[in-house]
């Protein structure tokens, strides 16, 4: 069976680092791209940052220069190193995974991934 398993989420102080970890287990092989999106209370699911097995990365514009997406060589665990955290960046974050080769606005839509986890909480106090 897929499974996706997020970790790695806590409450820091604005300016702190957290790195958030999704692990795939089951069909890892059916998975081509690994997606970060983040929710808070009343807002819309929001994409953070996606990788592809082929190393391809796509990162929104808000996170660019504090967030890096990275994975490990057997593709098994994809990684969100979070630096600088501001308030803002507080909210669930859950990974997701989709079958495809995702890049550009297709990465950026959580509709095009199949398979979520249960997420993970951030919390920035300032």
């Amino acid at each position: 069976q897929e499974k996706l398993v997020e970790s790695g989420g806590g409450a820091v102080q604005a300016g702190g680092s957290l790195k958030l970890s999704c692990a795939a287990a089951g069909a890892r092989s059916s998975i081509s791209t690994v997606g970060w999106f983040r929710q808070a209370p009343g807002k819309e699911r929001e994409f953070v940052a996606s990788i592809r097995t082929d190393s391809i990365k796509t990162y929104s514009d808000s996170v660019k220069g504090r967030l890096s997406i990275s994975q490990d060589n057997a593709r098994t665990t994809v990684y969100l190193q979070m630096n600088s955290l501001k308030p803002a960046d507080t909210a669930m974050y859950y990974c997701g995974s989709a079958r495809q080769w995702l890049g550009g606005t297709r990465a950026t839509d959580f509709r095009n991934f199949y398979l979520w986890g249960q997420g993970t909480q951030v919390t920035v106090s300032s």
